[in-house]
């Protein structure tokens, strides 16, 4: 199966806006539809956003700040992965895993040296899912309570994360 990151094209729209987590993620993870509408009402944290697709179908999306100047706390980078959501019909197949490898490949070959995230804690949420990836904790804590993570690039890709 090919995972493969495609454009949000008047074609794909309605299929990809579908993609929901589980209920209880939902607390963790904004849907695509207001995904979709925080990247437009923020443009100066230069959105990247795709569909996340297995062979022809789409299973998930994904959101950056792409190269942008860091203005917290609205506004975290320079490469900052905002939205990562995994259909919940196939979650643990390796499709989240497969998207941050090619996000860091990708943001890599732009001279990035960090990949930055957050996250809100608590049972069922994704620390662990970012711990595996390789994720540390900075220190700080938003104001809403989302933990600050990064990922150094400067060592081997996460290509053998299982």
């Amino acid at each position: 199966m090919t995972i493969s990151l495609q454009e949000i094209t008047e074609d794909n729209i309605d299929s990809v806006q579908s993609l929901r987590t589980t209920p209880d993620q939902q607390r963790y993870v904004s849907t695509v539809v207001d995904s979709l509408a925080e990247a437009a009402e923020v443009p100066q944290a230069n959105p990247w956003f795709r569909a996340v697709y297995a062979d022809e179908r789409p299973v998930g999306f994904v959101m950056l700040a792409w190269n942008v100047d860091p203005q917290p706390p609205g506004i975290i980078g320079p490469w900052f992965l905002w939205k990562l959501l995994i259909d919940h019909r196939h979650q643990r197949l390796g499709y989240g895993h497969e998207v941050v490898r090619q996000i860091v490949e990708l943001i890599r070959g732009q001279g990035a040296t960090e990949l930055l995230t957050s996250y809100a804690p608590g049972d069922g949420g994704p620390e662990g899912f970012y711990a595996v990836l390789g994720f540390v904790p900075t220190g700080t804590v938003a104001d809403d309570g989302e933990v600050l993570a990064s990922l150094s690039l400067g060592g081997p890709s996460p290509a053998e994360v299982p």
